[in-house]
């Protein structure tokens, strides 16, 4: 039952449901931003054509997305920057933190107390790091010893063949 009113409970959830769609959109509008400092153009930056990517498959407008890539060209615009804060978690578990933001001086206190609400802490610089190795992953729909050979002829560090397809690690 909705009780006096079904308007004002279909008007509560939607209200809701706006925001939690507004909070994606906000996120992917700033991945999109991000990726497109190295080039506006998906087809020669494909960071940003996987951004935009994952925009359409949110349902992003495609004014939204184009605000996005707009923003950096907009040099009075807030510059966000990558920053990485490396942590240490319950156990000792060792924690990479990478976030996008417009004023580091509110991120740090942020990121620091989610790690100690749950146990953790900030770790020194460097003091985590050394424990992880950036890689690239593919994943190629062939199978095969013949695609597995030729995918490690092209370079890749590593070729596992599971579930109908090849992972492919590279650098």
């Amino acid at each position: 039952m909705s009780g006096h009113s079904k308007w004002s409970t279909i008007k509560r959830e939607k209200g809701a449901k706006d925001a939690k769609r507004g909070a994606v959109f906000t996120q992917i509008g700033n991945m999109i931003a991000i990726a497109a400092r190295s080039g506006v153009d998906p087809t020669m930056n494909s960071a940003l054509a996987m951004a935009i990517e994952k925009a359409k498959q949110a349902n992003m407008p495609a004014a939204n997305i184009q605000r996005a890539i707009d923003r950096v060209a907009d040099k009075n615009a807030a510059i966000l920057e990558e920053i990485t804060y490396e942590g240490m978690g319950p156990g000792g578990v060792g924690i990479i933190i990478e976030t996008a933001t417009d004023n580091k001086n509110r991120t740090f206190p942020e990121v620091r107390t989610a790690l100690t609400k749950n146990g953790g802490r900030i770790a020194d610089a460097g003091s985590v790091m050394f424990q992880f190795s950036r890689k690239g992953v593919i994943r190629v729909g062939a199978t095969g010893e013949d695609a597995l050979l030729q995918v490690l002829d092209a370079g890749a560090e590593d070729a596992v063949e599971k579930d109908g397809g090849i992972t492919v690690y590279t650098e």
